[in-house]
């Protein structure tokens, strides 16, 4: 695991602590994996990965016993405690190495271009600033390294735009631990200089009622390969 050595830059102690939000989270995540369908997303969203891999935002965890047998490691990022400690018992089980780190994605503990690829789930939506932690992943990515995203965002008819934006201004950020509706991953990956592969939008669940949280994208993006000097 390539961490930062002493002599770096010392990261301060994440401001994230959500326990409330992070219980409520550790109890719906592991029930939406069968009822919202999002156990065979994130087969398709880990498919194919090897090398070394950051996983930002790791939650409580459900993504490590995913990960192909080709990964050589996972170095797994997540700044709420409770969340954290969850994590660190999902790694014990995982069939490839996972450290879990304490970290925030605005100012990852990790060395730059160290990583084949960085995974992003449903992570945007709660990070204080995104452009921010896309730099960020744009550091610790080697050239060429690859992003493998699900998120949530904007989505449905003028109507349910309108709800998210509000939301956003006012209760759900408070409620839901940070988290927003109304981000938009795909432009803001972009905005980031990211170059975007195949994505494709998800409702979740693909039948039921559609809710400010449904509207989902999965894809691939990869950080720019230099140009070569002249």
């Amino acid at each position: 695991m390539r961490l930062m050595s002493a002599g770096s830059a010392k990261v301060a102690p994440s401001p994230v602590h959500h326990p409330l939000f992070a219980r409520f989270y550790a109890r719906c995540s592991v029930d939406a994996e069968r009822r919202l369908g999002l156990a065979a997303v994130r087969e398709r969203l880990l498919a194919g990965l090897s090398g070394r891999v950051i996983e930002i935002g790791a939650g409580n965890g459900l993504n490590f016993a995913r990960y192909p047998a080709a990964v050589a490691e996972v170095v797994a990022v997540e700044p709420e405690p409770l969340l954290r400690r969850l994590a660190l018992d999902a790694a014990q089980r995982a069939q490839v190495p996972v450290d879990v780190v304490p970290g925030a994605a605005e100012a990852l503990p990790v060395k730059s271009e160290a990583y084949d690829a960085a995974v992003l789930s449903l992570v945007l939506c709660s990070v204080r600033d995104v452009a921010r932690a896309l730099a960020e992943v744009r550091r610790v990515l080697r050239p060429g390294g690859e992003v493998r995203f699900l998120e949530h965002g904007r989505g449905g008819g003028r109507m349910m735009t309108m709800t998210q934006r509000t939301l956003d201004r006012t209760v759900w950020p408070v409620l839901f631990g940070g988290c927003h509706v109304a981000r938009e991953p795909v432009a803001e990956l972009r905005g980031a200089g990211f170059e975007l592969g195949p994505y494709r939008r998800l409702l979740l669940p693909e039948q039921g009622p559609k809710l400010p949280t449904s509207y989902g994208v999965l894809g691939v993006a990869w950080r720019p390969r230099e140009p070569e000097p002249r």
